[in-house]
């Protein structure tokens, strides 16, 4: 493992991949704690926050070029915002099987299979991990 290929990328690759392992640790944490507690609340926003910096500097990043400068990725970070207020509003209209099911779409799918994508050869993390 060497973090050389993370330390040489670009600003907003490293802005990137600190958010989505930052926030890959609170939601894992999330999971832990009691549903509707302060605890959960507060945890939960700084997910969100996490989220969105996450696909937010997704659009500064453009390694893989189908359409222009973009790639199916930036559909899954605009889906992402998207359901991101999805969620919150569910939460805060007391609709909560659509927030959890959600929030539980959005990090199933949105950070740990998109993640996965990034371990494949000639990606950078796979080349921060198995080099």
């Amino acid at each position: 493992m060497t973090l050389e290929p993370l330390l040489s990328a670009s600003p907003a690759i490293q802005i990137h991949t600190v958010a989505a392992l930052l926030a890959l640790g609170l939601g894992l944490g999330q999971f832990t704690l009691k549903r509707g507690s302060v605890p959960h609340r507060l945890v939960g926003w700084g997910w969100v926050l996490l989220m969105v910096v996450t696909a937010g500097s997704s659009f500064f990043i453009h390694q893989i070029r189908l359409v222009g400068l973009w790639s199916p990725i930036h559909l899954l970070s605009v889906y992402t915002l998207i359901m991101l207020v999805v969620a919150v509003h569910a939460a805060r209209t007391h609709r909560v099987l659509t927030h959890r099911y959600t929030m539980i779409s959005l990090f199933v799918f949105a950070l740990i299979g998109a993640g996965a994508f990034t371990l494949l050869p000639g990606r950078l993390m796979h080349a921060v991990l198995f080099s």
